[in-house]
């Protein structure tokens, strides 16, 4: 059975966008941190996103070059969006009418893993459904104050730490998995 991972960049007080928010992350995405973030990249068949990330990523990436913006934008993309409509351009699908059961039926599919960037109402519904395996933060030295907060309007999820990592510029990689037990 493939995975769900979510990955989310988030300053030390919790935040995942702003004004400038990605130009003070961008200051800390040394080698390491790159390298990681790289290798995350080509682990899963497909990308999962909500209509937000959608909307940002296929007006950025497409004009980008390079392996990682050939990897993204080969990409089977699976939106999930009450407002969205068909047909999706950039390799893109609709996932329509109940998507916690879509989602099930992908995550049941041959393949590799399904990946998610940032946190969002996908996210919530993937948690609420248990279909989230894995959840990735990168954590980043800075507070940025003020921005939407990455768990924020989330149901109380209790989560087993798997692993941490420590990048050179002083970035932690957390890696945790829903407790299903708690």
């Amino acid at each position: 059975m493939r995975k769900i991972i979510v990955e989310a960049e988030v300053s030390l007080d919790g935040i995942m966008n702003g004004p400038d928010f990605w130009g003070q992350v961008f200051k800390y995405h040394g080698n390491d941190v790159t390298d990681y973030l790289d290798d995350l990249l080509f682990v899963p068949d497909a990308l999962l996103m909500g209509r937000t990330t959608y909307e940002v990523f296929a007006e950025v990436w497409p004009a980008r070059e390079g392996k990682n913006a050939d990897r993204i934008n080969s990409m089977p993309k699976y939106v999930a969006s009450r407002t969205l409509q068909e047909p999706l351009a950039w390799n893109a699908t609709l996932l329509k009418g109940d998507v916690a059961k879509e989602l099930a039926k992908l995550k049941q599919e041959s393949g590799n893993d399904l990946l998610q960037y940032g946190v969002g109402e996908l996210t919530k519904t993937m948690l609420r459904h248990g279909l989230v395996d894995e959840i990735r933060l990168l954590v980043f030295p800075f507070i940025f104050g003020e921005g939407p907060r990455v768990f924020e309007n989330i149901d109380t999820t209790t989560m087993k730490l798997l692993e941490t990592r420590t990048f050179s510029t002083g970035v932690v990689a957390l890696h945790y998995q829903p407790d299903k037990t708690g």
